[in-house]
């Protein structure tokens, strides 16, 4: 639907132009004076902002003269409830945080109240922060997705296993069904979907994995799952197993394109074309590794090797925000370290991690993780004319290595707008602060 034979124009309910767009893809491609022409929540076309002005009539008009327009951040990896325990217990290592700080307090408090609570307060800083869409791996998933669902957030969740019981279920079978009964209730939610989520190798049984191989072939649903995130794992594989934890999920026939794979520090240089064939997307959590001294991510040589990389924030008790741009310039600083290579995980690519590779660690780049026609219109525009990004002479570097997320101005999900002007649109944030000022007395008592 063009211009008719008379000339007339398209009715279309937005249209955004700002000063450059980055698409994503095509890689490295960075548009001047263009707009992005928005109708029923979808993008219809991207087009220079004259032809734009001939071609549509916009209900809405937003103009940006001063902003970068950019896909919606894609958190892949995150525990959001668990903002609710940021700066609880810090500077520990992985299992000493875990064992005695985290999961005695969470067995204290877990319920729907807290995550639903955690949850809308993860919502805002996400939205203030430019992350529209968000990979969820907690307990009780149906209290996560009504608040996702509630406030129009994109995110998928995590069907939760282990072989312990939780407030959340008591025994394997309970976890199967509960987690099935969710996943029911979010079939053909255009905002919401699900994945199992098995915590991780030292936390779930052969039976458990082989049960959740079968159902996510039936099912057609990811997996997403810690796995290799520190050599101590490794190590209590090869001598419970007699194998290396990627080793046993072959066998257990997880290793292919539906296994979202989450920190991946132990990754050995044989694994990394398992994982490039099988299609496996890792999800890298860059600080909330260096937080926890888990190890470093090879980033480049996987990205390299041909694996999907995606970028995650891990939970906010483990790294302490959920800031996306922050976690895209740890990222790419990191894996130049790593690999002894400062042309590694350059800016183009630091970027399409947290967008576009996020989008299809998930399963939703065919709606998500660019701006192209077709796809759903989730995005941000970034203000770049603050002190902190001049001069500017290349908008990706400035993506990469300068912007702040508090240049965030404005924020879409599915066309609707989430945050105008660095204000959150139709959520009571002072309700959401006062439920977490009394969270954090009733842990604070504990």
């Amino acid at each position: 639907m063009t211009e008719d034979a008379a000339g007339h124009v398209r009715h279309i309910d937005l249209l955004l132009t700002a000063r450059w767009i980055v698409p994503v893809e095509p890689d490295r491609s960075v548009l001047e004076g263009h707009a992005v022409a928005v109708e029923a929540g979808t993008i219809v076309d991207v087009l220079p902002r004259d032809k734009a002005d001939a071609k549509y009539a916009p209900r809405e008009r937003v103009d940006l003269p001063e902003h970068v327009l950019i896909p919606g951040l894609v958190n892949a990896h995150t525990h959001n409830p668990m903002i609710l325990l940021r700066g609880l217990a810090d500077d520990l290592p992985l299992m000493t945080w875990l064992q005695q700080h985290i999961w005695p307090v969470e067995a204290k408090v877990i319920g729907p109240d807290f995550v639903r609570d955690g949850v809308e307060l993860a919502i805002a800083e996400m939205l203030r922060g430019g992350t529209t869409c968000c990979n969820e791996n907690y307990f009780f998933p149906d209290a996560q997705a009504a608040a996702y669902r509630a406030h129009g957030f994109r995110a998928r969740i995590g069907l939760p296993l282990v072989e312990f019981p939780s407030a959340w279920a008591q025994t394997r079978d309970e976890y199967f069904d509960r987690a099935l009964a969710v996943q029911d209730d979010l079939r053909g939610d255009p905002l919401i979907g699900a994945a199992f989520a098995p915590h991780a190798p030292y936390t779930v049984a052969d039976a458990s994995f082989e049960r959740i191989r079968t159902l996510s072939d039936q099912l057609d649903l990811p997996v997403h799952l810690h796995l290799m995130e520190t050599a101590k794992e490794v190590d209590d594989c090869r001598r419970e197993h007699g194998l290396r934890p990627m080793q046993r999920l072959q066998r257990l026939g997880l290793v292919n394109d539906r296994l979202i794979a989450v920190h991946m520090t132990q990754v050995s240089d044989a694994e990394i074309p398992v994982c490039a064939e099988a299609g496996v997307a890792v999800v890298h959590c860059a600080e909330s590794n260096l937080k926890l001294a888990s190890g470093f991510c090879p980033a480049e040589k996987l990205r390299r090797g041909g694996v999907t990389l995606a970028l995650g924030t891990d939970g906010c008790a483990s790294n302490n925000d959920l800031d996306m741009f922050g976690e895209l310039r740890s990222a790419a600083l990191l894996a130049k370290a790593v690999a002894n290579d400062a042309a590694a995980f350059d800016d183009a690519f630091a970027l399409r991690a947290a967008t576009l590779n996020g989008a299809r660690a998930l399963g939703m780049e065919d709606r998500v993780g660019s701006i192209e026609a077709g796809k759903r219109a989730d995005l941000v525009a970034v203000r770049m004319d603050e002190v902190e990004t001049q001069p500017l002479y290349n908008v990706l570097s400035q993506l990469a290595y300068a912007v702040s997320r508090r240049q965030v101005s404005d924020v879409w999900i599915d066309g609707r707008r989430k945050l105008e002007t660095g204000q959150l649109v139709d959520f009571d944030l002072a309700g959401v602060l006062e439920k977490t000022r009394r969270w954090r007395e009733r842990i604070a008592a504990l």
